[in-house]
């Protein structure tokens, strides 16, 4: 036991070394780390976004939901597309803009100037965490890489977004969350069999590149926590998408059987479909488990159906889902969609609206979870969004502000942060820096 002792001992001592040197990182710092909802279990983190659009910005967003502060550095002339960007825009406002940089808090900086990499230079020093997602190579030749910026901060973790990583083949490329949505394989299978690949409504690619992103930068942060170093994590959005691609892989590989578009089903899983109701509406169930195909067979008033050999097993379902789906399928149109869904609730039987907006809106459930949260926007007045995800009991993340104006906040970080005198100030303004 004595010598086991021993052996553990350097590595315990190696632990505590770099705990304290967090804390005297974090010291430095926390005095001055300020963010919009400051409870949250990331408070006292300092983030600077450079990244643009959604990939980079979604991952801020996430640290910024749970309580880091997250400075968000825009081009001085017109500051992050998302600004302008969106589907639908209100009397001149963009609707995305206000929910992407929640909770941040925006300076301007021309990265492109040596004097505006000498102010990143000078937040780097004072942060845990800089996102950005330039094509691999930009930040290299601003002299910001990460072999300089870790010199400057040893604990600083650099997180890194792109279409194909830092490295490869691929990885000059131009990438969009498009385009990785259709490298990382979910292109392909989605849509209906007989027309060309669909997509999404929304930029998956992005916020998954974004959310892997934001769990590389805690993960990376807890290990800084023992080793005192900072590290960079690299998300590239086709790994992303491909991450969450199931056994497609050894499907094709190990079984030569290649996965198509089935469209609104899944192939070999039934029922698991979407039903027309009497009164118009779109019912999905979701009754392919064996136990759970009991149960719907009992509410459509016909338990027999769950011992047709046809229909006994999940297999045996999946090989005849168009014809179950046609036994379904009539049942629900008998009934109308409050009536089915009571039914099938009461049974045990998973079911549920395909929802709008305006559905959410006017569910009960999600009024008590406060699922949707309103803010006031200086424009448009109240401002509904959607709210934090996931909810911790202990340090719940918020949403504490909309986002920021350009430049809002230019005297709080490059005045009381930096300390850097209101004549410098306006002079880097006059010179098109800040």
């Amino acid at each position: 036991m004595g010598r086991v002792g021993d052996a553990l001992a350097p590595a315990r001592r190696s632990c505590l070394a770099a705990q304290t040197h967090d804390r005297t990182h974090r010291q430095r710092r926390d005095e001055s780390v300020t963010s919009a909802n400051g409870n949250g279990p990331l408070a006292g983190i300092r983030v600077v976004e450079t990244g643009s659009l959604i990939a980079g910005p979604f991952c801020a967003q996430l640290l910024g939901d749970f309580g880091a502060e997250v400075i968000k550095v825009e081009d001085p002339e017109h500051g992050d597309p998302m600004r302008e960007w969106g589907s639908t825009k209100l009397r001149g406002y963009s609707l995305s803009w206000p929910i992407i940089a929640r909770n941040k808090k925006s300076v301007t900086c021309n990265l492109r100037e040596p004097d505006g990499q000498a102010l990143l230079r000078q937040l780097v020093e004072r942060s845990d965490v800089l996102v950005e997602n330039f094509r691999p190579g930009t930040l290299e030749r601003w002299g910001l890489g990460y072999d300089e910026l870790s010199r400057l901060n040893p604990g600083l973790v650099l997180v890194r977004v792109t279409g194909y990583g830092q490295d490869g083949p691929y990885a000059q490329r131009a990438g969009f969350g498009s385009i990785g949505e259709a490298m990382g394989g979910i292109r392909y299978i989605t849509g209906e069999p007989d027309r060309a690949p669909s997509r999404t409504g929304v930029s998956l690619g992005d916020s998954l590149a974004g959310t892997f992103a934001a769990l590389g930068a805690v993960m990376a942060l807890l290990n800084r926590h023992r080793t005192g170093r900072g590290q960079v994590v690299d998300s590239a959005i086709y790994e992303a998408v491909l991450a969450l691609m199931e056994s497609l892989v050894p499907e094709w590989e190990l079984a030569g059987s290649r996965r198509e578009r089935t469209g609104s089903v899944l192939s070999g899983v039934a029922p698991s479909n979407v039903y027309s109701t009497a009164d118009g509406a779109e019912v999905l169930v979701a009754a392919n488990r064996d136990t759970v195909f009991v149960r719907l067979c009992e509410v459509m008033g016909d338990p027999d159906l769950a011992d047709d050999p046809r229909f006994r097993t999940h297999q045996a379902r999946g090989e005849r889902s168009d014809e179950l789906d046609e036994i379904v399928g009539r049942w629900a149109k008998g009934r109308n969609s409050p009536e089915l869904l009571h039914e099938l609730h009461d049974a045990g039987v998973p079911a549920g609206l395909i929802y709008t907006a305006a559905d959410m809106l006017d569910d009960p459930h999600f009024r008590a979870r406060e699922a949707i949260v309103r803010l006031a926007h200086h424009g448009l007045g109240e401002f509904p969004m959607q709210n934090v995800a996931p909810r911790l009991s202990a340090t719940p993340g918020s949403v504490g502000s909309l986002g920021p104006e350009l430049g809002q906040h230019n005297d709080d970080i490059y005045g009381d942060l930096l300390g850097l005198d209101p004549v410098y100030r306006k002079q880097l303004g006059s010179r098109g820096i800040i």
